[in-house]
């Protein structure tokens, strides 16, 4: 096949509808729009979700929730998913971050105690539970506050 061979599938290209070219083509006269009405003149019709001046449904509908502006978005880490480190690493956001432990830092990182810590290593985060905190020392590392 050659670049001039190509042409589009059967019955996929339309020819354009001229309408209100006389009473021959079909579409003449009232061009398909019926006899006067707000959707027979021009820029006539309704806005979207308009129901004829019934109260619109997106109106009808309770208002729910709230979405508080001030929210500090943080970023919770399990011990259990520190043991990938090395012994003895320092272990930050920024290397949670690269080692795809975590997507993104937001507001901040709290490591929480869920699961154990086999390895001893230096934490530093915004926060910590107090279980983390003590699964870290007692694995012989150090839980620091940034």
């Amino acid at each position: 096949m050659k670049l001039h061979e190509l042409r589009p599938a059967d019955g996929a290209r339309h020819k354009p509808t001229h309408v209100g070219r006389g009473i021959g083509s079909g579409l003449g006269k009232t061009a398909g729009r019926g006899h006067k009405g707000q959707k027979a003149r021009s820029g006539g019709g309704v806005r979207p979700g308009f129901e004829g001046g019934q109260m619109p449904l997106q109106r009808r509908m309770p208002k729910r929730g709230f979405n508080n502006k001030f929210r500090k978005e943080i970023i919770a880490v399990n011990v259990e998913q520190l043991n990938r480190f090395e012994d003895g690493a320092t272990v930050n956001p920024e290397t949670l971050l690269a080692a795809r432990v975590i997507r993104k830092t937001g507001d901040g990182v709290k490591i929480l105690g869920n699961g154990n810590l086999e390895k001893s290593l230096t934490v530093q985060a915004q926060a910590f539970s107090k279980s983390a905190e003590e699964k870290i020392t007692a694995a012989g590392g150090k839980a620091e506050v940034i």
